[in-house]
């Protein structure tokens, strides 16, 4: 080791000290040197100095504390209470279905916008027509009310013709039936309307013949070689239809009124005071044809149904065959029934076979046979 080592190693030696340097620098006007707080930063290396024109590069931020406040989005709306700890935005959304509510006025969250709801028009009328079936007339331009305002229905018996085809005993399977519709014969240029409600003829149309006269009609052409159809009916229209006759009467809507409002720009179908549908078939006036609350049953004219309009007389045997101590009874019972008792005792009170038709709402196509056997077994005979 040679001598100028040691003498740094050795204060106070023929060396250059570490205190000789300090004296020397604060003899030339330089700053002391403080002493360090901390020994980290005393050993960090200097940050080496940047050129002008360099662009600065933020440093990858600290490590932040637990309780540190997080800053919202700028671009997200602040929300009410800034000083509260943070909250995960995905807690706030409400896990039910039930809507959120917000003030008048102010604009919901995109994620939460309700759907725009579905606005219904109603004003009255118009609404009411889109509601209401239009029916389509099956005759359009005919002459008998009837048969102007019937709607169109498509046939459930086509073609019908008395070469194969008894009409007594199809008028029977549709009474049996308790059919509703109407019934349209036609021949040439000649033509029947019938309307069945409940299965028995109520009403009745023709080119100069309403009611009864219309089906015997009806019966007239059909001998004579006419096609016959049947069309079926929902009950409420057959209802409303059986009042049409030979005259319109004043219109006066009441809260139970059932029937036809016609007028010159088309008809009404009421029930109960309820529109049930319109139709496109016009008078030239204004006028209604109420229905009855039960249509009565249409009896053929005696002209064709001579024996309903006679009346009977009874015989011994007839009486007995009403008294319920006699042997005679349970033997007309056994073979009659009860309807068979009471037709015989309405015979026996002068009663015509048309009258008790209507009064006690039978067929009358299913009393010719009883009469005819009545007179055979001579229980009756013809004449008052």
């Amino acid at each position: 080791m040679t001598g100028r080592d040691d003498a740094r190693k050795r204060p106070g030696s023929g060396g250059r000290s570490g205190e000789n340097k300090k004296e020397n620098r604060q003899g030339r006007g330089q700053v002391p040197e403080l002493p360090a707080e901390n020994p980290e930063v005393e050993n960090a290396e200097a940050q080496p100095a940047l050129p002008a024109d360099a662009a600065i590069v933020p440093s990858a931020p600290a490590k932040l504390p637990r309780k540190s406040v997080v800053l919202p989005d700028p671009e997200m709306p602040l929300a009410a209470d800034t000083t509260g700890p943070s909250v995960d935005p995905a807690s706030q959304i409400p896990v039910s279905a039930a809507p959120v509510s917000t003030a008048p006025g102010s604009a919901a969250p995109a994620s939460q916008a309700p759907r725009q709801p579905e606005v219904q028009n109603y004003d009255g009328q118009d609404d009411l027509a889109d509601l209401t079936p239009e029916l389509v007339p099956m005759f359009p331009g005919a002459g008998p009310f009837l048969a102007r305002f019937l709607p169109y229905s498509p046939p459930t018996h086509a073609g019908l013709n008395q070469n194969f085809c008894d009409l007594h005993a199809f008028l029977k399977y549709l009474h049996e039936a308790a059919w509703y519709g109407y019934l349209h014969a036609s021949l040439g240029d000649q033509a029947a309307y019938v309307l069945l409600f409940e299965g028995r003829t109520v009403t009745a149309a023709a080119a100069s013949a309403t009611g009864e006269q219309a089906l015997g009609e009806l019966l007239n052409l059909y001998e004579q070689g006419a096609a016959l159809s049947a069309h079926p009916l929902p009950p409420v229209l057959a209802h409303v239809l059986s009042g049409i006759g030979n005259r319109a009467w004043k219109f006066n809507l009441t809260e139970d009124f059932t029937g036809l409002h016609a007028r010159p720009t088309g008809a009404i179908f009421y029930a109960r005071g309820e529109i049930v549908a319109t139709l496109p078939a016009t008078l030239p006036y204004e006028g209604a044809f109420p229905a009855p609350l039960r249509p009565q049953t249409l009896i053929l004219p005696r002209s064709l149904a001579g024996w309903a309009h006679h009346q009977y007389t009874l015989t011994l045997r007839g009486k007995d065959s009403m008294n319920a101590i006699t042997g005679m009874y349970q033997q007309f019972r056994t073979q009659y029934g009860l309807t068979g008792i009471a037709f015989l005792r309405a015979l026996g009170e002068s009663l015509t076979p048309a009258e008790y038709a209507m009064r006690s709402d039978v067929a009358l196509h299913d009393l010719e046979p009883l009469v005819q056997e009545f007179i055979k077994t001579g229980c009756v005979r013809e004449g008052g």
